[in-house]
């Protein structure tokens, strides 16, 4: 399975457009969003891409309680998992939280494939034992290059996606 793995939105909805689209083209199977989506409309905007989305909340997600109302009741893709999220992709599994420590730490218990977080805006891939340890970088474009990755399950491979250019748009 092709899955799009996403962090830091924060609102910056032309980004997340370019993102969706692009995630269409390639024909993956799943989003997930690694949290700080920020506003209720980016929900929204994940919706679009007519494929399931699986999220978590960020230390800039204020109003948990309207984000996870919509997600229940207004949206058919999108499923909201708290702080930590799991997945299971066709026997790959996957956790996914916004807090690098968090992540870390999942990673470190050999019980997933691949964990993936947020927060810092960073790209990184690295190896804990087995496990893929996976930060996509900022949708945003704040401080860099905004982008995603693309994991295909299959192979256990990751492929970080630029949108190009830097700062907002």
């Amino acid at each position: 399975m092709l899955i799009a793995v996403m962090s830091d939105s924060h609102d910056n909805i032309w980004n997340l457009r370019k993102a969706i689209s692009i995630i269409r083209k390639e024909g993956a199977g799943m989003i997930i969003h690694c949290g700080d989506f920020t506003a209720p409309f980016m929900l929204q905007e994940l919706e679009e891409a007519g494929i399931p989305v699986h999220g978590v909340f960020g230390n800039n997600d204020g109003d948990q309680y309207l984000l996870t109302k919509l997600s229940l009741t207004s949206l058919k893709n999108m499923a909201l998992h708290g702080l930590i999220g799991e997945v299971d992709a066709d026997d790959f599994p996957i956790a996914f939280t916004h807090q690098g420590m968090v992540g870390e730490g999942l990673a470190s218990t050999a019980k997933y494939k691949m964990v993936c977080f947020g927060h810092s805006h960073v790209f990184l891939e690295k190896r804990v034992g087995n496990t893929i340890l996976l930060n996509p970088g900022e949708i945003m474009g704040k401080d860099g290059n905004p982008g995603f990755c693309m994991v295909d399950t299959a192979r256990g491979s990751v492929r970080r996606i630029s949108l190009g250019g830097t700062g907002i748009i």
